[in-house]
């Protein structure tokens, strides 16, 4: 592993951003207005605190739970502790440093090792107050004259800060590119054909159940003694090293991987092992068998659903209704705020829920709370612009970005909408007909570049228009601030 902290001994190579502007200027000033004397005495004392300070701050680390796991006694012990010794006696050498270009080198190529092996952004932070907190007490317990006490403490925080910004703009640059090159990669895996890869795995996974029961009936295995070899173990099995390696890629983020881990290690930890266990009777071997397949049914069960839900957001849309999946908002909301800023034109959500919905369902069954989502969905689709963007927002929620909309254009598109819902007629399958409408709230972007605040005006917005009676429209303030609405009944 890269060490945390790096060897400040060369000056790396690959400077690819180039150094701050502001930054340079600020570091030149710094360096120009603290000079003579008082910078000697900052180099002694870092010089004489430098390890003591860098064994401080690595204890701290140690004792972090998010800091441990990066680090070792050993290594803190053998490279790490002087390497941060010796970046502090450089950062704050005798010798005046007018090199920014050098310097600034130095902290991004450290700014890179961390997020290479991913050390969190704070933690660096954390340590440099630590750092800046030592060397203060330090100062002050060694000047007695308060103007070049504050002198020192103004020049100590100036460099460490241009030093830290330095680093952590590498950071979240090299984050950012490792951040693309993994999804990528999982892009990758999703762009082959998912209904192939679920077939083939669910083969997989019965080949290797079926081993297991031909292992046990071909007459190795008898009650009361084991098979002459272990059977064999699903981790190990064609299915189980594809979930360790390409599913876990496939499934990033989804709770399928913890609960397929779990079902595998149960199989290959407890319940192979009781079949197999000399000592077995026959039933405890029948009994093994049925905790078996009841895990291998189980693991079945879990991927389908996963799979499904991949082939369903393989091209970015809802299986149910074709409108865009909720993981591409914060995408498409970051960068309508984007051209909305850039080019001085406001864009509008409008937030659609259906009313009565649970009373649809309870009623005549979910399939016709699918094919009212299907039909309210088309008319959506129908009634909006090209340009406007649609997402499945949840349940029977549906999202509108109405791009370069104002006030008056948004609320009349709205109205539009609600009008085309109420009209619309479903069909189910035993060929009764029912009628829906919508509560739609609506918030207009006001130059705030946080995108959740939008989306909460208009969520407020829609559900005081439920509150207001259902089957209208209601817009947030131009403020974007409303009071809570009163709980109204689901649906």
């Amino acid at each position: 592993m890269d060490d945390p902290i790096p060897d400040m001994t060369g000056t790396p190579a690959g400077d690819r951003d180039g150094p701050s502007a502001a930054g340079g200027r600020d570091w030149r000033r710094a360096q120009a207005a603290f000079d003579g004397d008082l910078r000697l005495h900052l180099a002694e004392l870092v010089a004489d605190a430098a390890d003591d300070l860098a064994g401080d701050f690595y204890r701290v680390l140690l004792a972090d739970p998010e800091a441990a796991p990066l680090l070792s006694h050993d290594l803190v012990r053998t490279r790490l502790r002087a390497s941060l010794a010796g970046w502090l006696c450089r950062l704050f050498a005798a010798e005046p440093l007018p090199d920014f270009d050098t310097m600034a080198a130095i902290q991004r190529h450290i700014g890179e090792v961390h997020a290479r092996v991913r050390v969190p952004i704070h933690l660096v932070g954390r340590g440099a107050r630590l750092i800046k907190a030592g060397l203060a007490g330090r100062l002050a317990a060694s000047l007695d004259d308060r103007d070049r006490l504050v002198q020192a403490l103004v020049h100590i925080e100036t460099v460490m800060d241009i030093a830290i910004e330095l680093m952590n703009t590498a950071f979240v640059s090299d984050l950012k590119r490792e951040t693309r090159n993994e999804e990528a990669y999982r892009l990758f895996f999703l762009s082959q054909d998912l209904t192939l890869e679920r077939e083939s795995q669910r083969a997989a996974l019965l080949e290797w159940n079926q081993t297991v029961l031909l292992a046990l009936a071909g007459g190795a295995h008898v009650a009361g003694a084991a098979t002459g070899a272990a059977l064999p173990a699903i981790g190990r099995s064609e299915f189980g090293l594809w979930f360790h390696h390409r599913g876990s890629i496939m499934f990033e983020g989804l709770p399928v991987l913890d609960q397929v881990a779990r079902l595998m290690q149960a199989i290959d930890g407890r319940i192979l092992p009781e079949i197999d266990d000399a000592r077995a009777t026959a039933g405890d071997i029948a009994a093994g068998l049925g905790a078996l397949q009841g895990a291998v049914g189980e693991i079945q069960f879990v991927l389908k659903q996963a799979f499904e839900g991949l082939i369903g957001i393989e091209a970015g849309r809802d299986a149910l209704t074709r409108t865009l999946n909720r993981r591409f908002l914060p995408a498409i909301l970051n960068r309508e705020i984007a051209l909305a800023l850039r080019r001085k034109r406001p864009f509008a959500l409008i937030m659609i829920d259906l009313d009565h919905f649970k009373a649809i369902n309870d009623a005549h069954g979910h399939s016709a709370g699918d094919a009212a989502l299907r039909r309210a969905a088309e008319t959506i689709l129908g009634t909006c612009r090209g340009s406007d963007i649609v997402f499945r927002y949840g349940g029977e929620e549906f999202l509108v970005v109405a791009v370069e909309t104002d006030d008056a254009a948004a609320r009349e598109m709205a109205e539009r909408l609600r009008a085309a819902i109420a009209a619309t007629d479903v069909t189910l399958s035993g060929g009764a007909h029912i009628t829906i409408t919508a509560s739609i709230g609506i918030a207009v972007f006001d130059g705030h570049p946080d995108y959740g605040r939008l989306i909460d005006a208009a969520d407020r917005a829609m559900y005081n228009a439920k509150h207001g009676g259902r089957n209208r429209v209601v817009s947030a303030p131009t403020s974007l601030t409303c009071p809570e609405p009163a709980p109204v009944t689901t649906g």
